[in-house]
């Protein structure tokens, strides 16, 4: 796990060597192990050092900063070339497959010099080219100067799981792994995307797809490679090289899929169990966590030394220590339990913001950002997470709408009725809400507005300068349906891939990194994503409402029952209101700031207004007064421009 960077330019312009120093220096908790740099005329010899200053002009600057998980000797050490000194390559991720590879590539002929996956990679793409990347399981964000072909190969991962970001620089390209280090760039302009920053206030939306709240700065989108050519610089090409499959549905048993399931999990746990150096994990106390735990007990026996990182919420109505506890002492681990208080929040806060690189939707990035920290003070390098669980298994409540909108589609009317009936006894659960939000998601794009409403979601809120909005001719975004009958199945998907897990993997890549911390996420490979989308969707949520219907079978045997009989769903929840109640002063400070007046998006008026309704109990509290203040902050951290 690492950071990289590079620079490609139309000419052997001089780069200042302070420049490398400083993008290299702003990745510096991705990689605290190691550096080094590369630089290419396209004429000369490559060269490859720690020391940028000994670098002559070049058109292509490569960067590496290295965090040593596989392979801790110097022979793990990039930019990394091959024997003939055609390829060269920057890498960020872990290839979990790598020994299966070596293998296939030694047969090919391939002698190997390390015990790295790096090298397993560069040598994959030698031998395969483009085709290696589908025979990798694993996370990854890599950059690859092929030197008689004069090109720039970038490839990021299946799911996103691992950043890569680009922007076009001195009539050339540069990338990185965070945006922050693209701004230390001179020249690099900080407008905001006016569609970003509505999706992210009306919303909490960030992350998905190929732009970024910097109008000038994109990010190459999940399963997608990127080409450029040393002759032309500007002129990328982007393609995606993997898609997850839609349309299989396999006719299998539940009692088959359920074993296949336990299977490809078991599987993907022990490839994600690699490493050099010592392996933890996160405790939530809910089912994904408490899965991942047991089954790392349950493959390694007492032979592996567990620690768990648990955030504790001080509201006893959102504290999930009792299931933390029951799954520490069945694991038989070292259990760490963190409990921040709001205090804490504003004493880190202005790291968080800077760390993010964007916004983000609420306090338990907060949460997750301390569980890191303390990995960090205990010593630990790698910690698994089960991170897009809820977005494959329909974890989270609205799913549940979902799945009986599916029925009505169906015309399962009966079965529909009996749902709608037992779902209302869930904890958390509105059945009129429920019913409405079904609707909702049955009706045509242009009338969902008005049941929007119903249910307070107006897509045109009051806080929001209405003549911003017509301004920049931004178009409220509302959801559209991509599967004709299985809605469950298409909101899964939208949240694989839009609306959810690509903000929560950017939350998860800077809070582990910046405490030089790999998080490693099981549950997401192809093969374990294909197999769940290619099942019924009545294995997915349950006939009475039970989430993760299929997953909770597999797992019986491995993790206590009292864990997968669990009914209510917590997670990583802040106390938000309480929170922001007691930071009260704090919270009005930023909403009368200097910078808050100068976003034109926002209509502060209002917002004070709603945020004092929210403060004397005649409002409804939700997550809107979290992205205003986080939006502020970010907006004079970042010294973002808000003009055309």
């Amino acid at each position: 796990m690492c950071g990289i960077a590079g620079i490609l330019l139309d000419d052997d312009s001089e780069i200042d060597s302070h420049i490398l120093k400083s993008l290299s220096s702003s990745l510096g908790d991705r990689g605290p192990d190691d550096l080094g740099f590369l630089g290419w005329s396209g004429t000369s010899p490559v060269q490859i050092t720690r020391n940028p200053e000994t670098l002559q002009a070049s058109r292509i600057y490569l960067l590496h900063r290295r965090l040593s998980i596989l392979d801790l000797s110097s022979a793990g050490w990039q930019p990394m070339a091959t024997a003939n000194g055609r390829f060269y390559i920057v890498f960020n991720g872990e290839i979990y497959n790598y020994i299966e590879l070596q293998t296939q590539l030694e047969a090919l002929g391939h002698p190997f010099y390390s015990h790295s996956d790096t090298e397993v990679l560069l040598a994959a793409y030698a031998q395969w080219g483009v085709s290696a990347l589908n025979k990798l399981v694993g996370m990854f964000a890599f950059a690859i100067l092929d030197t008689w072909e004069r090109t720039i190969f970038l490839a990021r991962d299946f799911f996103g799981i691992k950043p890569l970001y680009y922007t076009y620089y001195q009539n050339g390209l540069a990338f990185a792994s965070e945006i922050k280090a693209l701004l230390k760039l001179t020249g690099i302009k900080r407008r905001v995307n006016p569609q970003r920053l509505y999706d992210y206030l009306r919303s909490g939306l960030t992350d998905y797809g190929d732009e970024t709240l910097f109008a000038d700065i994109k990010q190459l989108p999940p399963s997608h490679f990127l080409k450029v050519s040393l002759e032309q610089p500007q002129q990328i090409q982007i393609e995606r090289y993997w898609q997850l499959e839609l349309n299989q549905n396999l006719d299998i048993s539940f009692t088959e899929a359920t074993k296949h399931l336990q299977h490809l999990f078991l599987e993907s746990v022990n490839l994600h169990l690699r490493s050099d150096v010592a392996v933890g994990a996160a405790l939530s106390g809910g089912i994904d966590s408490s899965a991942i735990i047991m089954s790392m007990r349950h493959l390694q026996g007492e032979k592996l030394q567990l620690h768990t990182f648990s955030y504790i919420a001080s509201d006893s109505s959102l504290s999930e220590e009792k299931w933390v506890d029951t799954i520490t002492e069945a694991a038989n681990v070292v259990a760490h339990k963190i409990q921040p208080a709001p205090e804490d929040l504003i004493t880190d806060l202005n790291q968080l913001i800077d760390l993010q690189d964007e916004p983000f939707g609420s306090t338990s990035i907060y949460a997750q950002y301390r569980v890191f920290q303390g990995a960090k003070a205990a010593g630990i390098k790698v910690m698994l997470d089960g991170q897009g669980a809820d977005e494959l298994l329909g974890g989270y409540r609205p799913y549940l709408a979902a799945r009986l909108a599916s029925l009505l589609c169906q015309g399962q009317y009966r079965k529909a009725r009996e749902f709608w009936q037992r779902v209302a006894k869930l904890p958390g659960t509105n059945q009129n809400k429920l019913l409405l939000r079904a609707i909702g998601l049955l009706l045509p794009p242009n009338i969902q507005a008005s049941v929007r409403q119903l249910v307070n979601k107006d897509v045109k809120p009051s806080w929001l300068n209405r003549n911003w909005l017509h301004q920049n001719g931004l178009i409220p975004t509302i959801y559209q349906g991509k599967f004709a009958q299985e809605i469950l199945r298409s909101e899964l998907y939208s949240a694989l891939t839009e609306t959810s897990l690509p903000m929560l993997l950017r939350y998860e890549d800077r809070n582990s990194m910046t405490h030089s911390i790999e998080s490693r996420v099981p549950f997401l490979t192809p093969a374990l994503v294909n197999f769940i989308f290619s099942l019924p969707e009545e294995f997915i949520i349950a006939e009475d409402g039970t989430s993760k219907a299929i997953f909770r079978q597999a797992m019986r045997g491995i993790v206590p029952n009292a864990i997968l009989d669990r009914q209510d769903k917590i997670g990583f929840a802040t106390p938000e209101q309480k929170w922001l109640n007691s930071l009260r002063p704090w919270v009005e400070g930023v909403l009368n700031s200097e910078i808050a007046n100068q976003i034109p998006a926002l209509n502060l008026p209002q917002m004070r207004a709603e945020f004092q309704a929210v403060v004397e109990g005649k409002s409804v509290f939700d997550f809107r007064i979290w992205r205003w203040v986080n939006l502020i902050l970010w907006a004079e951290r970042f010294n973002v421009n808000f003009e055309k």
